[in-house]
């Protein structure tokens, strides 16, 4: 008879936890390709290590540096968009627009529907209201008003791509939830109607208001507590409306895969590519800046086509890296390989189709200067390239959290 993985611990488990797959949802992940039952976990499309490499104290040293962890946070107040409610107002000229609401949290309009991406309205991603990394910058809309949304997709189950506030206000509404294989065990437990669920294992779509939703590979793990078993799903998503089609990485290390998901789904218009809280001590889980634009282009077929928008940055503190290096490092990398970049401040909309779209370093008034000055030049002049499309103007927790 099918159980729940943990028994004894459910019980004790409190709301922000979630809860462990059980019953049908428990033997429909037994079954999965994906899953291994020997090992009672999902498997990676390529090996990976879940857990940091190296010294756990030479780790500490770097990662508690005070010269260091001043670096991870801005200097300034980060600019946040200050006119965002007012521009989503207006429809998309040409029925998609992009609003990178900070970290993973991404509100898509295409073709006639809204589709929202890891919300994280919280001040925190954490289980707890007083501790964990904290918001660097405040959202740029109040939930409540940022209107109706056809979908909201769940890349996975870590604090900083789901979470329970977030989760517990759209349950109000008429939303539907694409969430991966086992997910959907945490949003029961917080309200949400199994008949507004669309719980999918890799390669699994789904038809929602128009769009076919797709759950694609991704290299990372899952887990809201101590003991990460890997019994709930990570996934990529592909959302494919009836003229445009856009990526959304989630969490994910560097893999062939790409090249595969591009083949079978791309190219797209759009991408949002996971490119910060990358180190050394956690290479296979998630990607560089300079990989992060290597996924763009095998999502593409190899070709420096649609747009890439850096995700997953400037909002928590959750990697030794500085907190500028993320968006200096993919706008450098995309420069490179000729990519077309998107580089909006928290909340600025973009439509990817446009003939302009914001790809200024904003992030370079509230940082700490880098020894021996920013890069230059920020912007070129040849007008195709990262960087040449415009010209204007916490708490730290043991990582990786997700």
């Amino acid at each position: 008879m099918s159980r729940s993985l943990f028994p004894g611990l459910r019980s004790l488990r409190s709301a922000p936890f979630g809860a462990d797959p059980a019953g049908a949802r428990l033997a429909r992940i037994r079954r999965s390709p994906n899953f291994s039952v020997a090992e009672g976990s999902f498997q990676n499309p390529v090996g990976a290590r879940t857990r940091p490499t190296g010294s756990s104290l030479e780790f500490a040293k770097i990662y508690f540096r005070k010269e260091e962890r001043v670096r991870r946070g801005p200097a300034g107040t980060v600019p946040v968009h200050a006119t965002t409610l007012a521009d989503l107002a207006k429809p998309p000229v040409d029925g998609l627009r992009v609003t990178w609401m900070g970290h993973s949290s991404v509100l898509v309009e295409i073709d006639g529907q809204r589709v929202l991406f890891d919300p994280v309205w919280g001040e925190r991603c954490s289980p707890f209201s007083f501790a964990g990394p904290k918001r660097l910058h405040p959202v740029p809309v109040p939930l409540e008003a940022l209107g109706p949304v056809d979908v909201v997709v769940i890349s996975h189950d870590h604090y900083d791509h789901l979470d329970m506030p977030t989760i517990k206000a759209l349950t109000g509404t008429d939303t539907v939830f694409a969430v991966p294989l086992g997910v959907g065990a945490h949003l029961e437990r917080w309200g949400v109607p199994a008949d507004r669920l669309r719980e999918l294992d890799w390669h699994e779509s789904a038809k929602v208001a128009g769009l076919t939703l797709t759950a694609t590979p991704a290299r990372h793990f899952c887990g809201r507590g101590l003991r990460n078993q890997q019994h709930t799903l990570w996934a990529s998503w592909v959302v494919a409306g009836s003229e445009h089609r856009v990526y959304h990485s989630g969490d994910t290390g560097y893999f062939d895969g790409f090249r595969e998901i591009g083949a079978e789904h791309g190219p797209f218009d759009a991408t949002m590519i996971q490119i910060g809280a990358y180190s050394d001590f956690w290479p296979d889980i998630h990607m560089t800046p300079e990989e992060g634009v290597r996924a763009h282009l095998d999502l593409q077929g190899g070709q420096p086509r649609g747009v890439l928008l850096p995700i997953h940055w400037g909002t928590f503190n959750l990697a030794p890296h500085a907190w500028s290096e993320p968006g200096e490092g993919t706008m450098a990398a995309a420069r490179r390989a000729g990519v077309a970049l998107a580089l909006p401040c928290p909340g600025e909309p973009f439509e990817p189709g446009a003939g302009s779209v914001p790809a200024a370093p904003w992030w370079r008034g509230v940082a700490l200067t880098p020894d021996g000055g920013w890069p230059e030049p920020a912007v070129a002049d040849d007008g195709g390239a990262a960087g040449t499309r415009r010209s204007g103007s916490g708490e730290p927790e043991a990582a990786p959290v997700g």
